[in-house]
């Protein structure tokens, strides 16, 4: 295959090449690759799986080791230099057909949309069903808001209170007067949100789980999104008003190192090797 789109049926017996997707809902969690074939906190990512099968109730499973060899040996395999991973678990089906893996290029932010930031827009006509479920049912819902540009990297959804929630694909954070605030509640957990929740309170910088008002976004020195593919993505205007007075801040640049530190030191290959 080729360093496009890959699908596989992860099973007992080894990865099994698919044409596609498997029809039907599911949830999943989305992760990227560090020189070819490393992950970062992938037992958190298992960990949110298992959390949210229990949540919904699921006759399934899902056997760590089976993911581990799995993914080990799709990501091994590709021909990219690195890859965003989907590792999907249907909602139905027998139970050795129900973990799929999707391997596309990884493709990183643009340098310039880093150390210069991004546009992010507002909206309050998505949201999620269940916050703490990662369905691939939302990932139609959200189809129509645009992602990656600079001037509008990504639209945060907003609470009929006025509360910013999440991004339509990753976690919102303020900083204000050097507080860093993202909600705690109503949200998906990501796993790279608790990432920059770990690196924040390991450099002693002050974490309020208050989700940030749309009426308080002039009083943000900064702001920024996280997501496992993109790591911290630095926001220098939110509906076209500018955040702060310099993109990245202070707290951005400090987290983007720490960041980059985590990655060198506890990046690992999905089995030991």
């Amino acid at each position: 295959m080729s360093a496009a789109v890959e699908f596989y049926l992860l099973r007992a017996a080894g990865p099994e090449p698919l044409g596609s997707r498997p029809p039907g809902a599911g949830i999943y969690t989305g992760m990227r690759t560090f020189e070819h074939d490393r992950f970062l906190w992938l037992d958190a990512h298992l960990e949110r799986l298992e959390s949210n099968i229990a949540t919904l109730g699921w006759d399934f499973e899902l056997d760590r080791d089976v993911v581990r060899r799995g993914l080990h040996a799709v990501v091994t395999a590709y021909a990219g230099k690195d890859a965003r991973v989907r590792l999907d678990v249907l909602a139905a089906g027998a139970a050795d057909e129900r973990l799929v893996c999707q391997l596309t290029p990884f493709e990183p932010v643009p340098a310039a949309f880093i150390e210069q930031g991004v546009g992010l827009a507002l909206t309050r006509d998505l949201s999620r069903v269940r916050p703490r479920v990662k369905s691939t049912e939302f990932i139609d819902q959200r189809k129509p808001y645009p992602l990656q540009g600079q001037e509008c990297f990504e639209h945060v959804m907003v609470a009929p209170d006025g509360r910013l929630l999440e991004g339509t694909s990753s976690n919102f954070f303020g900083v204000e007067a050097g507080v860093l605030r993202t909600s705690g509640e109503d949200v998906l957990e990501g796993i790279t949100r608790k990432v920059f929740l770990f690196l924040a309170e390991r450099a002693g910088l002050a974490v309020d789980l208050r989700a940030v008002h749309a009426t308080e976004l002039s009083a943000l020195d900064e702001a920024f999104i996280t997501s496992s593919s993109r790591g911290l993505v630095p926001a220098r205007s939110i509906e076209g008003r500018p955040v702060g007075d310099e993109c990245p801040g202070p707290v951005a640049r400090r987290l983007l190192a720490d960041y980059a530190q985590l990655v060198v030191s506890s990046a690992r290959p999905a089995v030991d090797v």
